[in-house]
């Protein structure tokens, strides 16, 4: 069925049947409400919106309702049932105005109503301010944001450009609060993602071939699902989400390793090794640049530790999921290898794929492959997400 400009395409499900309350006060940003509506309800959510009277005035509630499919809460005599069930409560923009009412206990509009409520109900609520920088760096301000924390609101601004601090992408602060409100549930998870090279000399190096998109896009599922995410990342070439907390670039296999052993000291609660490691890297890589047209140059290579093998013991207690790659076997021989590398490396799970199957619609874009033996076909990218997310949430 042919979509209407009304629908949109789900693109997540980190706000699945969750009853979300946009708040809309009067800063200018207001005239992005459109966007941020229409992202809510891609990622799942069921989206409700309050607006003040002044952002009436920049965005009208009509265009509003075409975004959301729901009738927009203006005033006192709207339809206050919204308030009833809400999952999380979204103000963008808010104003310093807002900011101060909320504080201050004053009720002149249904936002500050649901505000109040949300105050006694332990409801999470997001909110994003909008100033010109003069006012954002007043002191004042300062200490409005400071009190609104301490409520347990979490506050969080955007850059500072042409003398403003703008609100984030809509994207950025829908992913951002999808976390918020699934943080209840979170795990400690490291991510490693890319590939990985070894220098030939100080200019030419060599690499195997992986973009870094596999593990970003399971990054960030699972950070919108409200997990702490760590990625530690080989080279790339996919767009890496602008809102995952903490990237470590760790291009070389040595190097990666020396960061995951690192990280290994914090009681990670989950790892997922999505990176491409090379298993042989040039050994005494030469110093300088080597000469060109030298004739044939030989380079020698030697066996690079596993990463898996060297985090065993060190990962104890710990979620373990490995991928395996491999090419001209059928899936019953994939299947037993990836078996042979969980039973070999202590790990808990190993999403396997073939290469010949990858950008194949007609293929499963993989399989998960438990200690038991039992494999778990895994159609698209999303089920993959979807099943590390639930190995890592059931524990070892």
């Amino acid at each position: 069925m042919a979509m209407r400009d009304t629908d949109v395409e789900i693109r997540g499900d980190s706000l699945a049947d969750k009853k979300i309350l946009l708040g809309v006060s009067g800063g200018i940003a207001a005239v992005d409400t459109v966007r941020l509506a229409r992202e809510l309800r891609r990622h799942g959510a069921q989206v409700s919106v309050m607006m003040t009277h002044s952002a009436q005035k920049i965005i009208t509630p009509l265009a509003v309702e075409w975004a959301t499919q729901t009738q927009v809460i203006t005033s006192w005599e709207s339809d206050l049932s919204a308030l009833d069930e809400v999952d999380g409560i979204l103000i963008a923009p808010a104003t310093r105005d807002l900011l101060a009412s909320y504080l201050h206990g004053l009720q002149h509009g249904p936002i500050l109503m649901a505000l109040s409520a949300a105050r006694t109900r332990n409801c999470p609520v997001m909110m994003i301010p909008s100033m010109h920088a003069d006012l954002a760096d007043d002191p004042v301000t300062t200490d409005l944001v400071d009190d609104v924390e301490q409520h347990g609101i979490k506050v969080h601004w955007g850059e500072e450009q042409e003398g403003k601090r703008k609100t984030p992408p809509h994207d950025e602060i829908v992913a951002r609060f999808a976390h918020y409100i699934n943080s209840a549930k979170s795990r400690s998870v490291v991510i490693t993602l890319g590939s990985t090279k070894s220098p030939i000399d100080d200019i030419r190096f060599l690499a195997n071939s992986s973009s870094g998109k596999t593990g970003f896009k399971i990054a960030d599922y699972l950070y919108r699902h409200g997990h702490d995410v760590t990625c530690v990342a080989g080279l790339t070439n996919y767009e890496q989400p602008s809102w995952l907390p903490l990237v470590i670039k760790a291009e070389q296999p040595e190097v990666m390793l020396k960061e995951l052993i690192a990280l290994a000291n914090d009681e990670i609660d989950a790892w997922v090794h999505s990176a491409a490691v090379l298993d042989y890297v040039v050994n005494n890589p030469a110093k300088g640049k080597l000469a060109s047209q030298q004739g044939t140059l030989n380079v020698e290579l030697v066996e690079s530790p596993k990463h898996i093998l060297a985090l065993k013991e060190k990962c104890v207690g710990a979620v373990r999921i490995g991928f395996k790659l491999e090419s001209g076997v059928k899936q019953k021989e994939l299947v037993r290898r990836a078996v042979a590398q969980l039973e070999h490396s202590g790990m808990t799970a190993v999403i396997a794929n073939r290469l010949e199957d990858l950008n194949r619609k007609d293929k499963p874009r993989a399989y998960l492959v438990d200690k038991s033996g039992a494999d778990f076909t895994l159609s698209t990218m999303h089920d993959v997400c979807q099943a590390i997310q639930t190995v890592i949430e059931r524990g070892v």
